[in-house]
């Protein structure tokens, strides 16, 4: 078995504690339903928050979705002049037999700017609103 990464994003309105973990578990659910992953195949997830996303961890919405044994770590997103603001962005790892070419990338709402080079493939593979 194989360690694969699943990438996903996502913004928020507001630099609000719920509105980072509600949208951190909707991109989380959204990642794992897609992918068909179980939690206990979930090596580990980095998250990374634009600079202006500063009242709540993203990982605190895995631990409230019950990803207690699973290794989590919060960072910064580098801060790049006229990059996408308050974003969300996951690395999920993932052990799996499928090839790295199956997995399927989640950007939702204002981050499907990050990857317009998947947004002419498969829309319901890799770039979901």
């Amino acid at each position: 078995m194989a360690t694969r990464g699943i990438r996903g994003a996502i913004t928020v309105k507001k630099n609000e504690k719920d509105a980072i973990v509600f949208a951190t578990e909707m991109l989380l659910e959204k990642m794992i339903s897609v992918n068909k992953v179980k939690v206990e195949d979930i090596a580990s997830v980095i998250f990374s928050v634009t600079a202006d996303l500063t009242k709540e961890f993203p990982a605190i919405a895995a631990r409230e979705m019950g990803w207690l044994y699973t290794p989590l770590m919060c960072t910064n997103e580098i801060a790049v002049e006229g990059s996408l603001k308050k974003c969300i962005r996951v690395m999920m790892l993932v052990n799996s037999e499928k090839p790295q070419s199956q997995m399927k990338h989640i950007y939702l709402d204002e981050a499907k700017k990050l990857r317009p080079d998947l947004s002419n493939k498969q829309k319901d593979s890799y770039y979901l609103s």
